[in-house]
């Protein structure tokens, strides 16, 4: 999996301080989509053990608290990231007690495969859909268009 960004301290892709990976990768293209560049898989650079590492540290420090992790992209759960983000995911639940985890896909709850599921099952907050640039909303929070969905899982 290649990622595009990692912020160790995010207070704006969801809730309280957190530590935010965005992803390479997305079959949507959405029009208008504000983060064109981690469309390709190949983009960005290689999410190696190192910066896993630093990851869990980062949520891990009390220093400055984090209530969670942000896993948004490109999308999380294009198929060439569901694994690795499956790993991650589990990591933290394992080794972060009480941080929380959301994510932002263009797929629809509905539309996803088993493996894409199995990711879905450990996490907190789901956020669904495609960006719709006719439905798009500034005053909405934490998604882009009015059409996306937040699902609270746990």
């Amino acid at each position: 999996m290649n990622i595009q960004q990692y912020y160790p301290v995010d207070v704006i892709n969801g809730p309280g301080t957190r530590c935010t990976l965005f992803v390479s990768g997305c079959e949507h293209q959405c029009p208008g989509c504000y983060n064109q560049c981690t469309w390709r898989t190949d983009s960005g650079v290689p999410f190696t053990i190192e910066r896993e590492e630093q990851l869990i540290a980062d949520l891990k420090d009390s220093r400055i608290p984090r209530q969670g992790l942000s896993l948004s992209g490109g999308d999380p759960l294009h198929p060439h990231n569901v694994a690795d983000i499956l790993r991650l995911v589990k990591r933290v639940r394992r080794e972060c007690a009480g941080k929380d985890v959301w994510l932002w896909t263009g797929y629809r709850l509905q539309e996803l495969s088993d493996a894409q599921r199995e990711v879905v099952a450990q996490l907190d907050v789901l956020v669904d859909g495609r960006f719709e640039q006719a439905l798009k909303d500034p005053a909405l929070v934490w998604r882009g268009s009015s059409n996306q969905i937040i699902h609270r899982l746990r």
